[in-house]
């Protein structure tokens, strides 16, 4: 029996703590051997064993990320909650505009500096373990801001809801790296970012339903609401705990069989989640100057994302609807993009276009902000129609470039650092998208629609840049080489 299928078969059988133990180092290089006994494997069985494995991640995945999503995004719904009756969360605690944008900066703070480490502590503790610790804990969070009563606690709690939730996102993109090949993880991606738009039309039934209940027991309806919405996500931390898979090498609802196809699948182009994180791989992934190539460019991608997030309701109340309209009409757009995102990241995965799906995405998207804020104020109905599509494309754009870079990493270290430094350089340009939709432009907006327009046309450009970078590498390997994937 070959050496690495002798250590394979070891690894499934021992218990998960020793496969954490063991010391194990990544190897570069992609042996034909090993390539040939994948492309030998039996299709149906592969295609059986990814349906398990989807039945297992990815709807979880989407459920947690849901809950995720409801958590960090209801303080916009407390914030106006029984405005009318005087009893939403700023005139509860008597806090000023300016004093309520400074909670939501602390949020994008603390998620900013936590999200690396709280990779690094995914690698330590196993998968299960660290998700079910965070999604308790912000859970645990969400509901202490019900029971606030002063700006100072906001400040502290957002602090510390940033915290936690900070590891998830890039901590579900590295979970997918010990389970999928590369051209498998763009459309997983999407299913797992697109949750957030339902974390979104969710968001506003659960506030209008828990509006209701204001003033019960002389409690207002805001702090039901953090209450209410904060409660699953400690629930789903138990079952996270005890179901939610670690590494293909360690799970026992895998036959012995399943487990070497799972294995041997990803060997030459994905590191095993149980290897050790060396200080050498750390180095060389700080050192390598690409990386920050695709950090730079999910800036440009985070600034559309984040105002569209924050400001669809007040950019589509400018375009003639008001109220409960307003609202309403904020549902077509985020159900159109939920499906050309994953229409998207299905073809960028099936056809291997990740830079083509990600650089034509923002492309559309920076083309339609362009004539959302060019054509005159009072075209209502062609300025919507343009804010659809930019909006849809402006998601879209997100899995194939965060697939595209994890199919080029090639150790533990580089997995384990460069997915969360990615979204954390990343939230510099969240924190632009909270400041380019002005209130005195309304309703044009046209300071927004060209920043947004601006940046996706940079990176778009930059995208093709590094595709031809990286085409320009792949022309000067050795035969045998692994290739860098576009």
């Amino acid at each position: 029996m070959p050496e690495h299928q002798q250590h394979r078969r070891d690894s499934s059988g021992s218990a998960s703590g020793d496969v954490e133990k063991q010391d194990v180092s990544v190897s570069e290089d992609v042996k034909e051997d090993v390539v040939l006994t994948y492309q030998a494997v039996d299709p149906a069985a592969d295609k059986r064993l990814i349906r398990r494995v989807d039945m297992r991640i990815v709807p979880a995945s989407m459920v947690i990320y849901l809950l995720c999503s409801l958590d960090r995004s209801n303080v916009g719904n407390a914030k106006i909650l029984n405005a009318d009756k005087g009893d939403s969360l700023l005139q509860t605690l008597s806090i000023s505009n300016q004093q309520y944008l400074v909670a939501l900066m602390i949020f994008y703070v603390s998620y900013t500096l936590f999200e690396t480490p709280s990779n690094y502590m995914l690698k330590k503790f196993r998968p299960s373990r660290w998700i079910a610790f965070l999604m308790f804990a912000w859970g645990a969070m969400t509901m202490i801001l019900g029971g606030i009563s002063n700006f100072g606690g906001l400040v502290a709690v957002r602090f510390l809801l940033g915290m936690f939730e900070a590891g998830l996102f890039p901590g579900m993109v590295y979970v997918l790296t010990f389970w999928y090949r590369p051209e498998e993880r763009a459309l997983r991606i999407a299913l797992i970012l697109a949750s957030a738009t339902l974390g979104g039309a969710f968001g506003g039934a659960i506030a209008y339903g828990v509006g209701m209940l204001n003033s019960a027991h002389g409690i207002q309806a805001w702090r039901y609401l953090f209450i209410i919405e904060g409660a699953p996500s400690c629930a789903g931390a138990v079952l996270v705990w005890f179901f939610f898979p670690d590494y293909p090498e360690t799970v026992s609802w895998l036959s012995p069989a399943e487990r070497e196809l799972a294995v041997e699948r990803l060997k030459g182009v994905a590191s095993l989640g149980h290897h050790r994180i060396t200080w050498a791989e750390a180095k060389e992934t700080l050192r390598d100057y690409r990386l920050y190539v695709h950090y730079l460019i999910y800036i440009t991608i985070s600034v559309p994302f984040s105002s569209m997030s924050l400001f669809s309701p007040t950019i589509v109340s400018g375009l003639g609807y008001e109220g409960l309209n307003a609202q309403l009409f904020t549902v077509p757009p985020y159900a159109i993009a939920f499906c050309v995102t994953v229409a998207v990241a299905w073809m960028s995965d099936k056809y291997e276009m990740r830079t083509l799906g990600t650089s034509i995405s923002m492309l559309i998207a920076g083309v339609c902000f362009i004539v959302e804020g060019a054509v005159p104020a009072d075209s209502f109905k062609l300025r919507y129609a343009f804010f659809v599509i930019a909006l849809s494309f402006s998601f879209a754009c997100i899995p194939p470039l965060l697939s595209w870079l994890t199919a080029n990493l090639r150790s533990t270290g580089a997995s384990t650092l460069a997915v969360p430094l990615n979204v954390s350089i990343g939230q510099v340009g969240q924190i632009i998208g909270i400041y380019i939709y002005k209130a005195n432009e309304s309703p044009g907006y046209p300071t927004g629609h060209y920043t947004n327009a601006g940046f996706l046309l940079v990176g778009a450009i930059s995208v093709i840049g590094l595709r031809i970078m990286y085409i320009g590498r792949n022309k000067m390997l050795a035969p045998g080489e692994r290739k860098w994937r576009l």
